[in-house]
């Protein structure tokens, strides 16, 4: 398929992005245009090539693998919904990352969970677990950066948001609870788990509950 063409796909009214995806698995020489787009000015060009890389990555992440340090550069984009795609897709590029790649990246991968940008946090704490067993010997280290959010400042609409925190804590407990069996240090966990059991957040309250019931804490 022609560049142009496969612009014109993914720029479609609800294009199939699945079908997309099947061309460029089946096209693997497609992928260096996917990339090209994301620095393409049309919105829906560069969010609908990230989609496919992403959904790229999860059906076969050693076809993408090879543009690792690509997709990991999207983390410093301007552009946040990129910077969404981009933790997405390099949790799902580490069950194939035989060269290590994630570990020079750890820290500016897990610098987000500090604020202000809450999604982007989220979306950390949704893949660690994928990251854990893909790696399990960074578990400790992922379970240390989690609990890094306690002393987080986010914000909304550029403003911080004691709000945004408490629902960021009940993500960062799925994600412990998640990864609570392998880790040594459970007493820091245990103690930021019981601590949001008075959450004035309900979800979280009740996620820090289910966590203590689970774990007999």
């Amino acid at each position: 398929m022609e560049k142009s063409n496969l612009y014109k796909e993914i720029e479609k009214k609800n294009a199939n992005k699945d079908q997309v995806v099947e061309i460029v698995l089946e096209q693997p020489d497609l992928i260096p245009e996917l990339l090209a787009g994301l620095t393409e000015e049309k919105l829906s060009l560069k969010f609908g090539c990230e989609k496919i890389l992403r959904l790229i990555s999860e059906q076969n992440p050693e076809l993408l693998y090879p543009y690792f340090d690509e997709i990991a550069a999207l983390l410093d984009s301007d552009n946040k919904i990129m910077r969404w795609g981009a933790i997405i897709t390099i949790s799902n590029l580490t069950v194939t990352d035989d060269q290590k790649k994630f570990e020079k990246i750890f820290k500016k991968y897990y610098s987000a969970i500090s604020g202000p940008d809450m999604i982007m946090a989220a979306n950390i704490f949704k893949n660690a677990e994928k990251i854990s067993n893909a790696k399990p010997q960074l578990t400790e280290k992922i379970a240390k950066e989690i609990l890094r959010v306690e002393s987080a400042s986010f914000e909304k609409r550029g403003r911080p948001d004691p709000e945004c925190n408490h629902v960021a804590y009940g993500h960062a407990i799925d994600a412990l609870s998640a990864l609570y069996g392998t880790i040594k240090g459970k007493k820091a966990v245990v103690r930021f788990v019981k601590k949001q059991g008075d959450s004035p957040r309900n979800s979280t309250a009740r996620k820090a509950e289910e966590f203590e019931k689970k774990f007999g804490i």
